[in-house]
């Protein structure tokens, strides 16, 4: 199969991810004998500086990695909680029928900060100054602005200009977004890192201690103290049209921390197939993947509609059960040994026909009842006129067209370390930047409900169901794939296409990136309006034109966008001695690195 660019090869490490620059820094780190896990922290830091639009430091990550020290497949939980105050009760009398999708009311606690440092602390073997500082040499002497900046602060000026003026203080010079090719600087947010480092040193040299005092720093030292003064000072103008104060404190900074828990998986022929648990929707992949076990799909046409439908109908069943039954799961129960047995799964393939099912159909647990807004797609196209600024999720339009959001790197070292994660959240256009600081608050709390029944109920100190994953493989026993995908509600899909492709029809990483791809809409969109499409589904213009017919034929309301136009994806993997990596060509702007 042709491809646009080679599979990288080498016996040394490799690092994939979502921007060339934090990909070269990742390798940097691996070739001054540092650890995957080194690696991917400075990594990590990388990106909140180059793709501001993506991600932030005010954001969220979850990661998954393999740390042949440990021989098992750990996650870490970086996704913060929402605020003491944020009670369904509040938000309702604020007139909220969903949660804002934008400003300062949709904030949990920024968890990416304390999941790096657990990560450095625990697996790592650098200290901080080492891995922070190509990060903050960045934000301090710059960086090209890719195109996706400039296109995303122009959908945001006027709202910036008139409404986030802090915001328009970094983003706006003279009125104008950054433009693509010319250096940007955020030393704002340089001089916060360089504080964090400072504060961190002066605890000493221990490695270890300076790591703890970092956190410290950040969740009960100045940053805590400016997050909480901003959000009490501050109105913002949200998706109310109506300005509102942030309710995040000091206090929930200080009391919550990462935490680490073991991965969701799946036993797939020769594979292991590991997830971040339900807080995420990680799991969609692994219930597909239950879901196809009864599928011979090896001599499957990867562009044919046979694939393809079955493809779709599983997912569609899958995602359903997501919007039932995923949530935190250190508060709610969420039946996943159940969702992932064969006894279930069996149940649910005789749903599956050769047309496409129109509606959305959750399964049955025993004893659990949950509720599922099947009247999403009723808000189409009628989000009101002052939410002329939101969108919600980045780089998503209106139209629910997904162009690519968020960040994702996977990362093997030279002595099988594996690390895949998706930084995200606090990216510029969520909430007004804080002007000490240099970034802003992630509005993550968007994917709670405002309804008391749905598994994904708002509630004070609750992680929000975030659409955030990331994934890895065993093989024959023994650690083997990093890979994962940003893309909001796509994240799955792309990720098992991907998975799928090379399990099943003999690709290359590369050639199952390439490979023409799709992701379906039929599903509750986790960002607001919170609206749906139902049995729609949107293929790159590369699918074959006699698939698009067949799907039509068999029901499917299929859309054909560009011919590029679907994921950015990267993966990593290692067998036989070599290490392996690829990333995604659409939007040239990710790169695989190795040597």
């Amino acid at each position: 199969m042709f491809t646009t660019r080679p599979e990288i090869l080498g016996t040394f490490g490799v690092v994939a991810s979502t921007h060339w620059l934090a990909s070269a820094t990742g390798m940097a780190i691996l070739e001054k004998g540092g650890n995957a896990f080194d690696a991917g922290v400075a990594t990590g830091f990388a990106l909140q500086v180059v793709e501001p639009h993506l991600n932030g430091p005010g954001g969220e990550v979850p990661i998954i990695l393999y740390d042949r020290k440990v021989g098992a497949m750990e996650v870490i939980c970086g996704q913060g909680v929402s605020p003491a105050a944020a009670t369904m009760d509040y938000y309702r009398s604020l007139g909220f029928d969903l949660v804002p999708g934008t400003g300062l009311l949709a904030a949990t606690v920024p968890g990416a900060f304390d999941a790096w440092m657990l990560m450095l602390r625990d697996h790592g073997t650098m200290t901080l100054e080492e891995v922070l500082t190509p990060a903050i040499a960045m934000a301090e002497n710059g960086y090209p602005v890719v195109p996706n900046i400039t296109k995303t602060v122009d959908t945001v000026r006027e709202l910036f200009a008139t409404e986030w003026t802090t915001s328009a203080a970094l983003y706006l010079k003279d009125g104008k977004a950054p433009q693509p090719g010319s250096i940007f600087r955020n030393v704002k947010m340089a001089e916060m890192y360089k504080r964090v480092l400072a504060e961190a040193k002066a605890a000493g040299g221990d490695r270890v201690k300076q790591i703890e005092a970092a956190r410290a720093t950040w969740y009960k030292g100045f940053v805590a103290e400016a997050i909480e003064k901003f959000c009490a000072s501050t109105a913002a103008i949200d998706d109310s049209g109506r300005r509102n104060n942030g309710i995040l404190t000091a206090e929930d900074m200080a009391s919550w921390q990462a935490n680490k828990e073991k991965p969701t998986t799946i036993d797939y022929g020769r594979y292991t197939v590991g997830v971040i648990p339900p807080w995420s929707q990680g799991p969609v992949l692994a219930q597909q993947l239950a879901l196809l076990k009864g599928y011979d799909l090896d001599k499957t046409d990867p562009t044919g509609p046979d694939f393809l439908h079955l493809f779709i109908e599983t997912m569609k069943l899958a995602m359903a059960d997501r919007e039932a039954f995923y949530a935190d799961s250190a508060q709610v129960e969420v039946p996943m040994e159940t969702l992932l047995s064969e006894a279930y799964n069996t149940e649910r393939r005789k749903l599956i026909g050769d047309t496409a099912s129109k509606e959305p159909l959750p399964g049955s647990v025993p004893s659990l009842t949950r509720w599922m807004d099947t009247e999403a797609h009723k808000r189409l196209g009628r989000a009101p006129e002052y939410a002329k600024f939101s969108i919600g999720e980045p780089t998503v339009r209106r139209d629910g067209n997904t162009a690519g959001d968020t960040c994702h790197f996977d990362i093997i070292d030279r002595w099988g370390n594996m690390v895949s994660a998706t930084p995200s959240g606090g990216w510029l256009q969520s909430s007004p930047t804080i002007p000490e600081l240099g970034f802003c608050l992630t509005n993550r709390m968007q994917m709670f409900w405002l309804n008391e029944q749905s598994a994904a109920a708002l509630a004070p100190k609750r992680r929000p169901r975030t659409t955030l994953t990331a994934n890895m493989a065993l093989r024959d026993g023994e650690p083997y794939m990093a890979f994962g995908t940003p893309g909001g509600d796509q994240q799955p899909q792309w990720s098992a296409l991907l998975f799928l492709h090379h399990a099943h029809h003999g690709m290359n990483l590369q050639e199952s990136i390439d490979c023409p791809a799709l992701h379906v809409d039929h599903l509750v969109n986790s960002f607001w309006p919170r609206a749906a499409k139902w049995n729609h589904v949107q293929v790159e213009g590369r699918i074959p034109a006699a698939t698009v017919e067949e799907l039509r034929r068999r029901g499917h309301d299929v859309t054909v966008g560009g011919d590029w136009s679907e994921g950015r994806l990267t993966a990593a993997a290692q067998t036989d001695g070599l290490v392996k990596a690829a990333a995604n060509p659409r939007g040239m702007q990710g790169y695989a690195v190795g040597r």
